[in-house]
């Protein structure tokens, strides 16, 4: 401890770190002191080393086995602090590389009659939506969208235009959906690729036959007789009146024809003798 003392350098060392200082000294000789290592000078303790003397690891995992470095932690990246376990760089902006969302697509149903469902028709339809400007405003906009409604299309058919729906700042454009809806008809009732029709006939034209006159959707007038006895729920099929088959071109459903019998109120006398020899067997 007396050569300690007596030499001013090692008295400096020995004031500021205790004995623990005096043991990364250099030997006599090697010159003074040089922060950073090298032959001329000395490298004091590595901080990753007191760090975890202080705190038993590191929170961050950094460190390297390189010369001169401490061997407590591993790491893979390079960086200011010598990388980050798992390869992944915490400081990376959050907004980088990230994809932005496109909105729940918009719904907005589309009213078509029979007629239109069976032969086809084209509509036009006028829309407003707010888009955004190169300023980041969102203005409105409007525009005509054409929609060609096929033969055979059903109900809950979809169509799609990609990005025509509102349109918001740091989003995608929603698309925006029309989905087809049936109109209620006079005369006929749609069942998936069938046309329905309730006819009444009376209690004469059921036992003595009748002809049932109908207009399809496309105009044609149909006259179908009806030659066997109706009974009551009594159904009649036309065999490809129906309904286009939207993925079978060409084809077509069937036409169903259910009766109902009126029966009279009140018959004479007369009328009831008649009936009854008429029906006898």
């Amino acid at each position: 401890m007396r050569h300690v003392l007596s030499d001013p350098q090692k008295r400096q060392v020995y004031d500021q770190d205790g004995e623990e200082g005096l043991k990364d000294m250099p030997p006599p000789g090697s010159g003074g002191f040089s922060y950073g290592g090298g032959s001329n000078g000395f490298n004091p303790r590595n901080a990753e080393d007191i760090f975890a003397e202080f705190f038993g690891s590191s929170p961050f995992g950094f460190g390297s086995s390189g010369p001169g470095k401490s061997k407590r932690f591993s790491s893979d990246g390079g960086g200011t602090f010598g990388g980050f376990g798992g390869g992944e760089n915490i400081f990376r902006s959050y907004s980088e590389g990230v994809t932005p969302k496109k909105p729940q697509a918009v719904e907005s149903k589309l009213p078509c009659s029979l007629e239109e469902l069976y032969s086809g028709s084209t509509r036009k339809m006028k829309i407003s939506r707010s888009v955004v400007d190169a300023n980041g405003r969102q203005v409105p906009e409007q525009e005509i969208l054409t929609i060609d409604v096929k033969p055979g299309w059903k109900k809950g058919t979809k169509i799609t235009f990609p990005d025509k729906g509102n349109e918001q700042l740091g989003h995608l454009p929603a698309d925006l959906v029309f989905v087809i809806d049936e109109k209620p008809h006079n005369t006929y009732k749609r069942d998936g690729n069938d046309l329905i029709v309730n006819k009444k006939v009376t209690l004469a034209e059921a036992l003595g036959g009748t002809t049932v006159q109908l207009t399809t959707l496309d105009g044609r007038n149909l006259s179908i007789p009806v030659t066997n006895i109706v009974n009551p729920g009594y159904e009649l099929v036309v065999a490809r009146e129906g309904m286009p088959i939207a993925k079978e071109p060409g084809n077509r459903g069937d036409l169903k024809i259910i009766f109902e019998i009126r029966f009279p109120t009140r018959l004479t006398p007369e009328q009831r003798s008649g009936l009854k020899r008429a029906l006898a067997v």
